[in-house]
């Protein structure tokens, strides 16, 4: 019987165990859900992921990608005329206030590096890719602080249920961003 080329079934078991995390959980995914919800055979998600860590590092590389591009469709973080913290209050509602599964499931595979060393890089990639870009508008500090509060935040809205308010986030927020950075385009202290 002949191979069949499927360049697209790597994806395809990506986007699956996606979705079944999204539905069940992580304790929910192993390479056999991945694979019946992909419908492809079991043994391709092994060719493609030795193991199940790598299909969840890929499933949340996949996954930060939703925030990085919600960043990216803002394009105000490096602008120094817009206000910094107003700018991350705002896109942390549009954020969640988009499908707020898929926020969730970022938190799920986010979180599992806890429990899974593996994972940690991946989650690692997000914070400090976030960082480096707020750096560019503040100091290397005050930008992992803003990323922790910003996380803070979100895990808040997503654990209790509670409605996002974009002006306490503002205003927190504010209160972390140096006086004068978002005057000063390449961020750092006040030159005195």
């Amino acid at each position: 019987m002949a191979r069949r080329h499927d360049p697209e079934r790597r994806q395809r078991i990506i986007d699956a165990a996606i979705r079944v995390v999204g539905a069940k959980g992580i304790a929910g995914l192993s390479h056999r859900s991945a694979a019946a919800e992909a419908d492809v055979p079991l043994g391709s998600t092994t060719y493609h992921f030795r193991t199940l860590d790598e299909l969840l590092v890929a499933a949340l590389r996949q996954a930060n990608e939703g925030f990085a591009q919600a960043i990216a469709a803002r394009g105000g973080l490096e602008d120094p005329r817009k206000d910094l913290a107003g700018e991350l209050a705002a896109l942390m509602g549009e954020w969640l206030a988009g499908d707020r599964t898929g926020v969730e499931l970022e938190y799920e595979l986010y979180l599992a590096a806890l429990r899974r060393p593996a994972l940690r890089p991946v989650a690692a990639e997000w914070a400090d890719g976030l960082a480096s870009l707020l750096a560019r508008r503040t100091d290397p500090v005050t930008a992992r602080a803003l990323v922790a509060l910003m996380d803070g935040i979100c895990l808040q809205v997503l654990l209790t249920g509670a409605a996002y308010d974009e002006r306490y986030a503002r205003e927190v927020l504010a209160r972390i961003v140096p006086p004068g950075s978002r005057d000063r385009p390449g961020g750092g202290p006040p030159v005195t």
